[in-house]
């Protein structure tokens, strides 16, 4: 989950861009495609600092029919594969643009070798970013990321339905011995894909290839709105992927090479939410693994996050407070049912005064003060008008944690700044007292995405290797293999 309203704005995405002052956010919507040039072919990633925030992004060039196109990541917010528009190379100098509803973002960067680095303005506000090629960055696809053939299992191509809802994935088999236990992967906040791809770090992926070595089936898919999936994330909520899971749960039931009585939830961040949703519901659940769930509810969650986020950024208490300030008041009208439009002049004053309060810096960062100001007015209000905001806000995990009555694995990222170990083990556990079957663990040096990190900040994932903290993989597996009796050797 990302940082602050940001987060909120990414699901439902955990939709592209943030930026703000004092932990105010400003996502900016996808927008359609444009090209010119070549010469920069290739992936890149690194990230831009506006107004003391840091935000990491990936770009891909790629020419097509003589035209250079590129489309951008930037995970933390949910936004994967937007396109960008005047995209041009000229001689060492790169431009491309990202228009949204806050107002055009541009990127004007100077190529240096295996380095682009320049300024990044949007709304008003001007800052700096950096990106590197990922090989040159040492962010190529791990030595574990498994290939796409050769592998010692079976794949399948398998899709569902949930109402109107259309859901497909991958279904990932061992080679013999059925039938199998499985499990059913439920990705963080955001619209994400069946491999919970962020910066070409396959998370999914890797988990699935692991523990299908080890005689699990693992069933895959792609959110609402991604790939070949429909529906829309912006207009669900927490309860709706929890019905996602149940059904995909009943289409495997129904397969042949599974046991329909060894059917587990694996889900990270807002799954590990989503999982124990779904258990609470239905019988048809043999255990869970929550990996970084959070365990309050979600208006405390965005309060710690972006708190921990600013800090290790670089700012100080009061921004900090200015920013939760503001967030509060937006919280408090959308649990009150207050007529959002009618906050702009209120909200006007407090940004205004947020800005008038921060560093010289990044006043200075400012061009425009009116268009940063309505910027952030448009796109706070909007976020939160969403269905997922709305239910996400006010959702306490704990009485589902309460019936979740299967064996449980809960894992957390010591080093996780966006679902705190110090904020949600203890609710976790308090709440899941009464279960007889609890593992609860803590892994050192682990982020959100169980990296090993050097702060934690989302602004690090991009730049660390894709990989896992050592034990990882081989606690999910050892404890799903003792509680459902799975063959392997996890070769």
């Amino acid at each position: 989950m990302p940082a602050g309203v940001r987060r909120l704005a990414r699901r439902r995405p955990l939709c592209a861009l943030t930026v703000g002052i004092a932990g105010v956010g400003l996502p900016l919507p996808p927008i359609p495609l444009y090209a010119q040039e070549t010469g920069v072919e290739g992936r890149w990633t690194g990230g831009l600092s506006i107004l003391g925030q840091d935000l990491g992004f990936s770009v891909e060039f790629e020419r097509s029919e003589g035209d250079l196109r590129a489309r951008i990541d930037i995970p933390t917010q949910g936004a994967l594969g937007l396109a960008l528009r005047r995209v041009s190379e000229t001689g060492a100098s790169v431009h491309f643009e990202l228009p949204a509803g806050p107002g055009l973002a541009v990127w004007d960067g100077e190529r240096a070798g295996d380095v682009i680095e320049g300024t990044f303005t949007q709304a008003g506000a001007e800052g700096t970013f950096r990106v590197m090629r990922d090989d040159a960055a040492g962010a190529g696809a791990p030595p574990e990321d498994p290939p796409d053939e050769d592998v010692p299992y079976r794949q399948q191509e398998l899709a569902f339905d949930n109402g109107d809802v259309h859901l497909e994935g991958t279904l990932t088999l061992p080679e013999d011995g059925g039938p199998f236990p499985a499990v059913v992967m439920v990705t963080g906040s955001g619209a994400q894909n069946r491999d919970e791809e962020l910066f070409g770090f396959r998370p999914f992926r890797i988990i699935a290839d692991h523990l299908t070595r080890r005689g699990v089936a693992v069933y895959r898919y792609d959110d609402r709105g991604v790939g070949n999936s429909t529906g829309n994330v912006g207009l669900s909520t927490t309860s709706d992927f929890a019905d996602d899971v149940l059904a995909a749960i009943a289409m495997l039931s129904a397969h042949e090479e599974i046991d329909d009585g060894r059917i587990g939830i694996v889900g990270h961040s807002e799954g590990g939410v989503v999982a124990p949703l779904a258990a609470s519901r239905s019988g048809s659940v043999a255990f869970v693994v929550l990996i970084a769930p959070t365990s309050v509810p979600g208006a405390d969650v965005i309060f710690e996050q972006g708190a921990e986020i600013a800090r290790t950024a670089g700012q100080s208490e009061a921004q900090i407070a200015n920013g939760q300030a503001l967030q509060r008041r937006i919280f408090e009208a959308v649990a009150d049912g207050e007529d959002l439009a009618a906050l702009r002049g209120e909200l006007d004053t407090v940004i205004r005064a947020q800005l008038a309060a921060s560093p010289e810096a990044q006043r200075a960062a400012i061009t425009d003060v009116d268009a940063f100001v309505d910027a952030q007015l448009d796109q706070q209000l909007a976020a939160v008008a969403s269905p997922w905001f709305r239910f996400f806000l006010t959702y306490d995990p704990a009485p589902a944690l309460r019936r979740t009555t299967v064996p449980v694995l809960a894992i957390f990222g010591e080093r996780d700044l966006q679902v705190t170990p110090s904020q949600n083990r203890g609710p976790l556990a308090e709440a899941l007292g009464a279960n007889p079957d609890v593992t609860i663990e803590t892994l050192p040096g682990a982020n959100h995405l169980f990296q090993t990190a050097t702060t934690g900040s989302p602004a690090e994932y991009a730049t660390l290797p894709k990989e896992f903290v050592p034990g990882f993989l081989d606690l999910i597996s050892s404890w799903i293999v003792d509680r459902a009796g799975a063959r392997g050797d996890g070769r």
